[in-house]
C-alpha cells in the first residue's frame, strides 16, 4: 500500500501578522495581540517578540515585562475569521480533505491530488505561494506520511517554510527532537520522562511501553507508538457546522437605542462568513446579557428566535430580523453588556435559489456578486473598510 501524504498547514504567528500587515507601523516591532495589558493573556506574539521569551497563552503583564518595548493590540477577531475562510477556500482547491484545527491551521490529505498538481512537495508550495499572494501572509508547512509527523515537520519549518518528511526518513527525523514535540507530553510529563534519562523522541522510541506503563499508565504506549512514528488517523473533512455566531462584550453597558449599530455590525460579519462557507441560514437568534450581576454573580440573559420565511446569507435581511427581535424584548431601563447574533438552520447555497425569474435573478446575481466584492475587500483590509449604513427603523 502507498504510503499517505498529508500536510500541515500553519500560519506564521497569524493574528500578530495581521496585525503588522495591516498597520505598516507595526512592521519590524514587537507585537502582542491580546487583552488588557494588566489582566490579558497573549492571544499571538510576533516572531519579533519571541526571543525575549514571549509566546502565545501567557499572561500579558509578564509579557510586557518580558519585553517593555511591545506594542499591544486588542485583536480583531472578525478580520481573523473572515481570513481563515479564505483560507479554507484556498486549502479545498488542492483537496476535499481538509481538517481544519483552527482558524489558521489544518491537516490536507493530498494522497490523490498528487494526479492533478504533481508531487506533495509541489502541492505545499502551491499553497503557500496562493497564500501569500491573495493574503499578503505567510504559511509554514510540513509534508510526511501521517498527521503527527507533518504537524511536527510543519513546526519546524517555521517561520515560512516547508519540511517534507518521506516515510523512510520518519525515523531519523524524530529521532533528535525533545520529546515535548510528542502529543500528550506537557510540562510535567517531559520532566517524568528526562527522570527516566529519555529526553528525545529517538529516546522514547526505544523505551519498553511495559516500564513506561508503571509512570504513565495505559497511555505509555501510545507515546511510544508516535515516538515510532506510528500514526494511522485519517484527515477527518469539516463537517458542515451547526451555528455561525459573533457575540461581543461591550467596553460600556449600552442602551437598547445603541444597540442596533452593533447588531448591524453582528449581521454583516455573520452573513460574510455564511457566504464564505456557500452557506445560508434558516434560523437566526438574538442574546442579550444585561448589565448588573445577580446576588449570585451572574449576568440575566434575554433570548429570542425566529424562522425566517427563506434561508438567507444576506446581511441586509439578518439585521432586518435581528432588529425585529431586539423590539421584541423589554429592556425597559436596563442596560446590555453583551449581545450577539447566532445563525442556524444552515443550508448549501444552490445558483438557482438566489431568485426564480428574471429581473429577481438578476438583482440577486447583482447583490451576491456585491457582497463577495466587499467579502474580499474586508478579508484584505478588515472589516472597518466597508460597512452598511444602519438603514432607518420602520
Amino acid at each position: 500500500m502507498a504510503a499517505r501524504e498529508i500536510l500541515h498547514v500553519d500560519m506564521d504567528a497569524f493574528y500578530a501578522s495581521v496585525e503588522q500587515r495591516d498597520d505598516p507601523g507595526l512592521r519590524g516591532r514587537p507585537v502582542l495581540v491580546g487583552g488588557d495589558r494588566r489582566r490579558g493573556v497573549v492571544t499571538s506574539a510576533s516572531y519579533e517578540a519571541r526571543p525575549f521569551g514571549v509566546r502565545s497563552a501567557m499572561p500579558m503583564a509578564e509579557a510586557v515585562a518580558r519585553c517593555p518595548h511591545a506594542v499591544v493590540v486588542p485583536g480583531r477577531m472578525p478580520v481573523y475569521a473572515a481570513i481563515g475562510e479564505e483560507l479554507r477556500a484556498i486549502f479545498h482547491r488542492f483537496t476535499p480533505l481538509v481538517e481544519p484545527l483552527s482558524l489558521d491551521e489544518a491537516f490536507l490529505d493530498v494522497t490523490a491530488s498528487v494526479r492533478l498538481f504533481g508531487p506533495a512537495r509541489a502541492i505545499a508550495a502551491a499553497i503557500r505561494e496562493t497564500i501569500r499572494a491573495e493574503t499578503r501572509l505567510t504559511a509554514s508547512a510540513g509534508v510526511a506520511p501521517s498527521k503527527f509527523v507533518a504537524k511536527i515537520a510543519s513546526e519546524v519549518a517555521k517561520p515560512d517554510g516547508v519540511v517534507v518528511v518521506p516515510p523512510d526518513g520518519v525515523a531519523s527525523f524524530l529521532a533528535p527532537l525533545p520529546v515535548r514535540y510528542v502529543w500528550g507530553v506537557g510540562r510535567v510529563a517531559e520532566g517524568a520522562l528526562a527522570a527516566l534519562g529519555l529526553r528525545t523522541i529517538g529516546d522514547l522510541a526505544g523505551a519498553d511501553a511495559r516500564t513506561l506503563a508503571r509512570r504513565f499508565g495505559r497511555g505509555a504506549s501510545a507515546l511510544v507508538a508516535l515516538a515510532r512514528g506510528i500514526d494511522d488517523r485519517p484527515v477527518h473533512p469539516a463537517r458542515r457546522p451547526k451555528s455561525i455566531g459573533e457575540e461581543r462584550t461591550f467596553d460600556r453597558d449600552l442602551t437598547a437605542a445603541e444597540l442596533p449599530p452593533r447588531l448591524l455590525a453582528q449581521a454583516e460579519d455573520v452573513a460574510r462568513r455564511l457566504r464564505a462557507r456557500g452557506l445560508r441560514a434558516r434560523t437566526l437568534a438574538l442574546k442579550l446579557k444585561l448589565a448588573g450581576p445577580s446576588r449570585e454573580g451572574r449576568f440575566p440573559t434575554r433570548t429570542r428566535r425566529t424562522t425566517l420565511a427563506e434561508p438567507t446569507a444576506d446581511d441586509g435581511a439578518l439585521f432586518a430580523v435581528a432588529r425585529a427581535l431586539l423590539d421584541a424584548v423589554d429592556l425597559g431601563a436596563r442596560r446590555v453588556r453583551l449581545a450577539g447574533l447566532a445563525a442556524s438552520g444552515l443550508v448549501r447555497t444552490r445558483p438557482e435559489q438566489l431568485a426564480l425569474f428574471g429581473a429577481a435573478r438578476e438583482a440577486a446575481s447583482r447583490r451576491d456578486a456585491a457582497a463577495r466584492a466587499v467579502d474580499r475587500l474586508v478579508a484584505r483590509f478588515g472589516p472597518d473598510v466597508v460597512r452598511r449604513a444602519l438603514p432607518r427603523a420602520t
